[in-house]
């Protein structure tokens, strides 16, 4: 819409005012601030991924650190992740109150899925766990798993 010329005196001086408090700032804006602005979302936030702990060496405190922060986001986003899984099944069943276990059928089942995956990676490491723990805890269960079959199946027989 274009811009209506001023009633009076006063109203052109004003506008004269914020033109020349506003055209400076949009000008920085447009000229310097937005060209040298990254793309991406404030709320997507993008760390590069680090070496994981098996490509550490063992006297590489730096990339342990590293290793280990990497470890905690990802704990905490697949921890999310359930969270939002969990709410999304919690509303479905609010919302389909009869008819829940039906409808919502579909979600519970990712929701378990995603419970069991998160289990398997950070169930059982204790309180005080770091991607150590959590590296062994794979470990073994690799190992656990080419002497007996997958976990929950049952051992296997001896042949």
């Amino acid at each position: 819409m274009p811009e209506s010329e001023p009633r009076n005196v006063m109203e052109k001086f004003f506008n004269s005012v914020a033109n020349i408090l506003v055209t400076p700032t949009v000008w920085v804006r447009e000229k310097i601030v937005e060209p040298n602005q990254k793309s991406y979302p404030w709320y997507h936030q993008k760390f590069r991924r680090v070496p994981t702990i098996d490509e550490c060496y063992t006297d590489d405190v730096v990339c342990y650190y590293e290793a280990n922060e990497q470890y905690r986001r990802d704990r905490l986003v697949d921890s999310n992740i359930l969270s939002i899984l969990r709410n999304r099944f919690e509303d479905c069943t609010l919302y389909e109150a009869p008819d829940h276990l039906e409808k919502c059928k579909h979600i519970w089942k990712q929701y378990e899925e995603a419970t069991t995956n998160w289990f398997i990676k950070y169930g059982d490491l204790g309180g005080y766990h770091n991607v150590k723990t959590a590296y062994m805890k794979q470990k073994h269960r690799m190992i656990w798993e080419r002497r007996h079959g997958p976990v929950g199946s049952g051992k296997k027989d001896i042949e």
